[in-house]
């Protein structure tokens, strides 16, 4: 055999084992499970047990493990007969690569864990303990609390650090408030925003963070250089409850859980520039890293739906479980 064919066959028999495996977690609150679903096929490749009522995870930077928040609260929407709520106090370590339970890791008086982030260099773990109106930093390798900030607001719910990672960001629901922990110095302010503040997020060069304030139908922009609310915006309706930036910057997805569609904003202008009608109580959006899909958990439709991010259209549903919500994206080498 000629040997520079030999050389360019073997060269594409490895390019398989070295390529980048990819891996959407889609956290079934009712079922206590994470689904790991292949993002372009979107089969359910595996269902890993977790604590009672999962609602948000994070991923290492290397995408072998994820934690995820155990919560407690099930069928949240469903009406107040149906809902089901024992505070949790644990997050569950998942090995993506095996596809199994790693860990659990019990958080003592700190309950109701829910907002999640794991840092840059995949050495911290940040997440919010509402029923102690904190946030902890965790030591990412044994769970240990290294930092331990009060909130004192009502609902510290979801998280999110700034790129330098200088700042966490924290969506207090029951305040209505922003909470911005500087974690060089520990110092602790609140702003507020508009009632039951939820779901945030901040754009990728760090200047602004957007939150929902579900009570009010509102988005508030945040300066992240001030500290300060420069924008009050509609959120083209009812319950805002997720915001999320597309990975380049420009936009911004924020989903009505009550009127069952995602409006979609100018980051810049901050003008609304599409809506996406989409299954029964929108909640969770996560992004594909190349910006060209978004996916929304549908929770009381018990389904994922999947959007053209450019077109703005929907491309199709996927089921994962019941009472679908938290999600997130694993790049891991296979």
């Amino acid at each position: 055999m000629n040997r520079t064919l030999l050389v360019l066959l073997v060269g594409a028999c490895l390019i398989p084992v070295c390529a980048d495996a990819e891996l959407l977690l889609v956290l079934n609150k009712f079922d206590h499970q994470a689904a790991l679903v292949d993002p372009k096929t979107y089969q359910v490749l595996a269902k890993l047990r977790t604590g009672r009522g999962p609602h948000e995870a994070a991923v290492m930077p290397d995408g072998r493990y994820a934690f995820v928040a155990n919560y407690g609260a099930v069928r949240v929407f469903r009406g107040v007969a149906q809902q089901s709520f024992e505070a949790g106090h644990s997050l569950t370590v998942l090995d993506l690569e095996r596809r199994r339970v790693h860990r659990t890791w019990e958080l003592g008086e700190c309950r109701q864990p829910h907002g999640i982030a794991v840092s840059r260099d995949g050495r911290r773990v940040w997440v919010t303990c509402e029923g102690a109106k904190a946030v902890l930093e965790l030591d990412a390798t044994n769970g240990k609390v290294l930092q331990t900030w009060t909130t004192g607001q009502n609902l510290s719910h979801m998280l999110v650090p700034t790129p330098d990672e200088a700042k966490l960001y924290v969506a207090n629901a029951g305040s209505g408030s922003v909470t911005v922990i500087e974690r060089a110095s520990g110092r602790v302010t609140s702003l507020p925003t508009g009632a039951g503040a939820e779901g945030i997020d901040v754009s990728p060069d760090g200047r602004r963070v957007w939150v929902t304030n579900g009570g009010a139908n509102t988005v508030s922009v945040i300066d992240v250089a001030t500290d300060s609310v420069v924008a009050d915006l509609e959120s083209g309706g009812q319950f805002p409850i997720r915001a999320k930036f597309t990975p380049e910057g420009s936009q911004v997805w924020v989903s009505n859980a009550e009127s069952n569609n995602v409006v979609v904003f100018d980051a810049k202008t901050t003008e609304r520039i599409g809506t996406v009608e989409v299954g029964a109580v929108p909640v969770g959006i996560q992004m594909s890293p190349d910006g060209a899909r978004a996916f929304v958990a549908n929770t009381n439709g018990d389904k994922v739906t999947v959007i053209d991010v450019a077109k703005r259209v929907v491309l199709r549903t996927f089921t994962t479980g019941n009472e679908p919500d938290g999600m997130a994206w694993a790049t891991t080498k296979r």
